[in-house]
This record gives structure tokens, sequence and C-alpha cells, in this order.
């Protein structure tokens, strides 16, 4: 019995641990994610979402999004909340640290600059 246990609670740390600590989305999906500048202040990534396209639960730091189309995407948040964010080409937002997924629910590429800012 003692070892059940055990096992139980090192596979929910390990199941905790995935959740809490998101991927980074180059990693996850480089074929949405490319880094097209990086240094010690900054990480540039240009992202390119088709309609339909997802990108599993990921982390930014402090981040601008830069918009070089107009999108219609869906967050999904940790907590299961979700939020859509609409951009218009041009267009810049600042965004806090984050951890989300992502879906271009809108009928045309999602084609933004991520400006991540290091610490």
């Amino acid at each position: 019995m003692k070892i059940y246990f055990q096992v139980l609670v090192i596979a929910a740390g390990f199941c905790f641990a995935q959740t809490s600590f998101a991927q980074d989305p180059v990693k996850q999906s480089p074929d949405k994610y490319k880094v097209i500048f990086n240094n010690d202040r900054v990480r540039v990534l240009d992202v390119h979402l088709k309609p339909g396209d997802k990108s599993p639960m990921h982390s930014h730091p402090n981040y601008l999004v830069y918009a070089l189309s107009n999108s219609t995407v869906k967050f999904t948040f940790p907590n299961g909340k979700t939020s859509e964010f609409k951009t218009r080409t041009g267009q810049c937002v600042w965004r806090d640290a984050e951890k989300h997924a992502v879906e271009n629910t809108g009928k045309t590429e999602a084609h933004v600059l991520n400006i991540e800012l290091k610490h």
C-alpha cells in the first residue's frame, strides 16, 4: 500500500509539473513559430496559424504582439477559460506573461510577430 501511494504521489507531481510549466511554442510547433531574432534582451517570433490551426499549451514572458494580418484566435488558459483575441494589420498589443493554447478560429491566416521581453 505504501509503494502504491508513493507511485501515485510521483505520478501526480509529474502531471502537475507538465501543466504548470508550459513549453516553448517554438519547440512544440516549429512549423508555426520561428525565431527571427534572439539576444539577451528580446526574442522575436514569426507566428503563422492557418484557419483551424491549433497550438498546444505554451507560455510567453511579457510580450508585444504586432499583427501582420487581420485575425481572430481563441486562447484557452490552464484553468479552462477561453478568450477571443482579434487583431488588425498594423496593430500592436501588450500582453502580460501568460500560458495558453491557441486556435485560429478565423477565416484567414493569423500572422503576427510576438516580441518577448527577457528579464
